[in-house]
């Protein structure tokens, strides 16, 4: 069994990844990281930022697994294909505040992999986003 974890280099993003990182830990299984990539997030600072991820994750002592899918992905497709894919037993994701009129306009990729997980999902709110 795995957890899966969706990552965006923001204040949500990182505090789901802690959030993984504990979990992974605390189950004794390994850890898949989906990175979706938005065309709106390519840029070198976001390569430098999975960097110090990588970091991280290396000095957690857990065996992961990076995924980063073209940009033209649906984010909540590919966390969900990886959950199923890995067997995942969570999924974590982190999520921000959104206005009532930003939840109509735009589909939540977080309420999406809420609605057809195969797992339990984490759902992990930054302290400061």
């Amino acid at each position: 069994m795995t957890v899966v974890v969706g990552y965006m280099p923001t204040a949500p993003g990182h505090a789901a990844l802690d959030a993984a990182l504990v979990e992974a830990e605390r189950r004794g299984t390994d850890l898949v990281v989906v990175q979706p990539r938005p065309q709106r997030h390519r840029s070198t600072e976001a390569g430098a930022d999975i960097d110090v991820e990588q970091e991280k994750l290396a000095r957690s002592g857990l065996r992961y697994q990076l995924l980063e899918p073209d940009h033209d992905s649906d984010p909540a497709d590919v966390i969900l294909d990886a959950a199923r894919e890995h067997g995942a037993d969570l999924i974590v994701l982190g999520i921000r505040r959104r206005s009532p009129v930003g939840k109509i306009i735009t589909a939540s990729t977080a309420q999406r992999v809420l609605l057809e997980s195969p797992c339990p999902v984490l759902s992990v709110k930054a302290i400061y986003d």
